[in-house]
């Protein structure tokens, strides 16, 4: 019996476990930081220019346990106090909060983590973005490539840092190679592993489904806890993805930024939410670009309707100025809510053909992005969809075959075309 080759130590390992621990004796580690976290079950992403310190704290008054600042440039928060004064914004009852970095040099990363020790509680590696300009800057998830960098990154911070590290990853078409990379994280130092999972392909209108499988495969290999991203639309989601997956913590980016109750359960009109969060703008700092994407998502399916306040929204400056926007459309939109008939009835929401939930454009809801699909059908599919040509040959034989079958149940068909 050949006895398997003992895995090298990696050089930049410079130190032990024992050492590590002994260097910081009361440095959380794994579920010890979960638990001193309040064992968080609904998590707000970190989000570019979104994820805010006013946004999540109207995020936690609905519920959310941990909220992710957004991703920072680690070379520019440290070398420009101009950038890290605007960037990163906290206040004494703001936790849990984990702040989140891209990088590509260790040194540097470092330097920029140390700025945010004893106000947050860990730091977090970004190894997920996939926009271009993330691939011009080499960092998020163009690092894929390059295991020994990012296991220096997680290393550096590991071996160095008063507060635990973090990483978020995305996923590799094969479940192998995700698990193998999920472990190398583990192994640098990640004391909690995000894990998003979809490819680094799958990025706006191919966004697609996230593959749970593929969550679940690392969940079942590491020993940190993990919480899972991708296709969260509604409440019932966030269980049926843990009981899925197996993870402490399910994480939602797109679908937070349109219903920011998403973790309370709760059915709410857009206006409410946009009032209260004007509310907590008027007393925490907030630049006008980002409350006015806010307020896009909020009324995502209004604004398209009331394209005089559309415009009035653009041109907003002033917290004041927006209150003023939101207040017009409240009130258009309570007067539409009282004339349509049958009225509303939250406790008895109908629902379409895939199962998703028919709102009507004031209550804030995901963001489901359709298009006429020409070649395949007749009907509307998800821009999200993302199939490949050998997928959509697949399924139109698929379909051909078995066009006398029964049809597939709403759950089933929501599956195969959902997002989030």
């Amino acid at each position: 019996m050949t006895v398997p080759e003992t895995p090298a130590v990696p050089a930049h390992f410079t130190m032990s476990e024992d050492e590590i621990i002994a260097k910081f004796p009361n440095r959380l580690r794994g579920y010890d930081l979960f638990r001193k976290m309040g064992s968080p079950k609904h998590v707000v992403a970190p989000m570019v220019d979104q994820s805010e310190l006013a946004w999540r704290i109207l995020s936690r008054r609905y519920d959310a346990d941990l909220c992710y600042t957004p991703m920072f440039h680690a070379r520019l928060f440290h070398q420009d106090k101009k950038y890290r004064d605007e960037q990163w914004q906290t206040n004494e009852d703001e936790r849990p909060v984990i702040v989140q970095f891209c990088a590509n040099d260790p040194d540097v990363l470092l330097k920029a983590a140390s700025y945010v020790v004893g106000q947050a509680d860990a730091v977090d590696l970004n190894l997920g973005c996939p926009q271009h300009i993330a691939r011009r800057g080499h960092y998020g998830s163009y690092l894929m490539e390059d295991w020994d960098l990012i296991s220096q990154l997680i290393r550096k911070l590991h071996e160095n840092l008063d507060i635990p590290v973090t990483a978020k990853i995305r996923v590799y078409p094969e479940v192998e190679q995700t698990v193998q990379y999920a472990k190398m994280v583990e192994a640098a130092g990640a004391q909690i592993i995000t894990v998003h999972g979809r490819l680094r392909e799958q990025k706006g209108h191919k966004t697609g489904l996230a593959d749970w499988a593929k969550i679940k495969a690392v969940k079942d290999a590491v020993k940190v806890p993990v919480f899972a991203n991708g296709n969260i639309l509604y409440y019932e989601d966030i269980q049926r993805c843990i009981d899925a997956t197996g993870v402490e913590g399910v994480m939602s980016a797109e679908t937070n930024l349109y219903n920011p109750a998403l973790f309370s359960g709760k059915i709410l009109p857009s206006w409410q939410l946009a009032e209260e969060y004007l509310e907590i703008c008027k007393t925490v700092s907030t630049k006008s670009s980002y409350i006015r994407a806010h307020l896009f998502k909020l009324f995502r399916y209004s604004l398209p309707i009331h394209t005089d306040l559309r415009q009035q929204l653009v041109v907003a400056r002033e917290v004041e100025e927006f209150s003023l926007v939101v207040a017009e459309l409240k009130t258009r939109l309570i007067e539409e809510a009282a004339t349509t008939t049958p009225p509303f009835d939250a406790d008895n929401v109908q629902v379409d053909e895939f199962g998703y939930r028919k709102y009507p454009h004031w209550i804030c809801q995901p963001a489901l992005r359709f298009e006429h699909d020409k070649q395949h059908s007749k009907s509307k599919r998800l821009l999200n969809e993302c199939q490949t040509s050998e997928q959509v040959e697949q399924t139109s034989e698929q379909v051909e075959n078995n066009s006398n079958e029964t049809t597939e149940d709403s759950d089933t068909k929501r599956q195969k075309v959902a997002t989030a």
